[in-house]
């Protein structure tokens, strides 16, 4: 018992070992690639340092690793196995009784462990840099107006040359974009205040908000009733829903609040839906990734093929990623339930993958 816990140790220390390198490898060159890709957008911003570049995709690179994590642990699986192979331990483990179940249950366990503290703790500090880079990229390139929803109702802020505009609403609902009551709050471009406007409700048109039965109070003077009120403005109603805050800006913990308020004033909530369920279903991805690994090193340890086991990785590791993508699009559609679409391919590649290994072992 001890000689096999001493055993287990070894290669729990050599999956980690790989696994932080493949994971320190990748996340560079995602972040290199990043910041080629943001000094080709600031290369027409003035105001854009490189220091500024540096701290963008810093920020940004928590979002980026987090969808890479299955390859990061299918490969460092991969390498792990191949490498005991060849320096026949592996073999000789196997000789002695060690059943394929023990050898991967290091790498199980430290996967397990790694996805659960991933969702609970890592998830949340990426969440709010990414929410970083948000405010940042709106302020440095694309100055669109933007979006914040809070338990008191939605807010927008949006601006023209003259004046900033802070509008405020308790409901929506879409397809016409509608929000009720509004008010809209009025600032010079030194932010300061000039006035409100109130209405019952607005409605987005192309090209402008339509206000009715609208009540003016300008200079803290008698309000004023009008008909009608426009606000000019370039946003779409899809536009107001990809950048109201993103799923990957909200903390795991924060994303039930988050899509009670939404629910609450009447906007969609199934792209938030969806991204807490894959959240909660991701420990269960990256677990049969080292399973997937593990099967395919019983082969090589049997067949050989170092080139078929590379290239079974990468097609195992391709396909599921691309089905996850597809299926949650299908959710995101509302072709699937967002359950079923968060959680179907992690249970199918689970399955297939213990399945996999049954067969290599027994068969």
């Amino acid at each position: 018992m001890t000689e096999r816990w001493v055993l287990e140790r070894y290669f729990g220390r050599q999956f980690l070992l790989w696994f932080l390198v493949f994971l320190g490898a990748l996340a560079g060159i995602v972040f290199l690639f990043e910041v080629a890709e943001l000094m080709r957008r600031a290369s027409g911003h003035d105001n854009i340092g490189f220091h500024l570049i540096l701290r963008m995709g810093f920020y940004k690179l928590p979002e980026t690793v987090e969808r890479i994590l299955a390859f990061v642990v299918l490969f460092a699986g991969l390498f792990t196995f191949w490498r005991l192979t060849r320096s026949q331990e592996l073999i000789v483990a196997r000789s002695v009784g060690i059943s394929a179940w023990q050898f991967m249950r290091p790498a199980f366990l430290i996967t397990l462990t790694f996805a659960v503290l991933n969702v609970a703790i890592i998830n949340p500090i990426g969440a709010g840099m990414n929410a970083r880079f948000k405010t940042l990229e709106t302020r440095y390139f694309e100055r669109a107006p933007t979006f914040e929803l809070t338990g008191a109702g939605l807010w927008l802020r949006q601006s023209d040359k003259d004046r900033r505009y802070l509008l405020h609403a308790d409901h929506a609902k879409m397809s016409p974009l509608v929000m009720s009551p509004v008010t809209v709050f009025l600032y010079d471009r030194e932010e300061n205040y000039l006035g409100r406007v109130d209405a019952p409700q607005a409605r987005l048109e192309e090209g402008a908000w339509v206000f009715e039965d609208v009540w003016v109070n300008m200079d803290q003077l008698q309000a004023e009733h009008v008909d009608d009120w426009r606000l000019p403005t370039t946003l779409t109603s899809g536009k107001i829903q990809e950048s109201m805050a993103a799923p990957n800006t909200i903390s795991i913990w924060e994303m039930p609040r988050f899509i009670r308020a939404l629910k609450t004033i009447g906007l969609p909530q199934t792209r938030h839906r969806l991204a807490f369920q894959s959240l909660l279903s991701q420990p269960l991805l990256l677990c049969s990734m080292v399973f997937f690994a593990a099967a395919f090193a019983l082969r090589m340890n049997r067949r050989g093929g170092v080139t078929a086991m590379i290239v079974g990785g990468i097609v195992i590791g391709s396909f599921v990623y691309t089905m996850n993508n597809v299926v949650n699009a299908l959710g995101i559609n509302q072709t699937l339930p967002v359950p079923l679409a968060a959680w179907a391919i992690p249970i199918v590649a689970f399955a297939l993958s213990n399945a996999a290994l049954l067969f290599m072992e027994e068969g």
